[in-house]
């Protein structure tokens, strides 16, 4: 069996407390909005931004194997413990999934999930992922004083190496807004290959931050494990019937 290791990603983010920005911040945040409506909706905005927003999840599956088979190494979220003041340190559980789960602070998660990818050097695998997370991952990491272990933004928006983008692979890298390479959203992809959708669980993207508002870290973490589970089973479609 052909010795690969592969690593699914996925990130959940919330935005910062719009009383964490100081009033020229806000200012200029709020910029251009002329209601109650347009400023609620600009801060709901803020999760979309590293700069404006903060990772409350990192959900994970390591797969090794190949053509042969695959085996299971590890479904792991890192989720944040916004008690938590010791960036050395995670407690350790076990998801209702089987999941393995570390909450700690958000410096932790990145701390080590850079140790991971520089350990383990695995091939990464993601929906989206050159477009939001691997961007998010960078930038959260330097405004947070960490360096990454690697450069998730290397090469070219056609041509990179050690990662496949699901949603740049199955738009031919030129994703539109109609006709045969329209960039629908992860749920009908999955839906279209035969994957069911991590929205069967009840919980989307839109969720995220009332769940975590209302401390369910629970549900955030296997909703995001969902997401990662899911992608890999895209990817395998993906890796049978596209990838030549």
């Amino acid at each position: 069996m052909t010795d690969e290791l592969f690593l699914t990603f996925d990130l959940e983010t919330v935005g910062l407390p719009f009383d964490s920005f100081d009033e020229t911040q806000q200012e200029y945040l709020l910029r251009s909005t002329a209601n109650d409506a347009e400023r609620e909706k600009k801060i709901s905005e803020f999760a979309l931004s590293p700069i404006t927003g903060r990772i409350v999840c990192i959900g994970m599956r390591v797969m090794r194997g190949g053509e042969e088979g695959w085996t299971l190494d590890g479904d792991v979220a890192y989720s944040l413990d916004d008690s938590c003041t010791d960036d050395a340190t995670s407690t350790k559980s076990v998801l209702p999934s089987g999941a393995s789960l570390y909450m700690a602070s958000e410096k932790w998660m990145l701390v080590n999930f850079w140790r991971l990818l520089e350990s383990r050097r695995p091939h990464l695998v993601s929906f989206n992922g050159r477009g939001f997370d691997a961007p998010w991952l960078m930038l959260r990491s330097a405004v947070l004083g960490i360096r990454p272990s690697r450069n998730l933004m290397t090469g070219t928006k056609f041509n990179y190496q050690g990662h496949t983008d699901l949603l740049d692979e199955l738009t031919y890298f030129s994703g539109s807004a109609s006709g045969a390479t329209r960039r629908f959203n992860f749920d009908m992809f999955a839906k279209a290959f035969g994957v069911v959708s991590p929205k069967a669980g009840g919980v989307d993207g839109s969720k995220v931050q009332s769940l975590f508002e209302a401390g369910d870290m629970t549900a955030i973490s296997e909703y995001c494990l969902r997401d990662v589970r899911a992608t890999w089973e895209l990817y395998l479609k993906w890796r049978t019937h596209l990838k030549f």
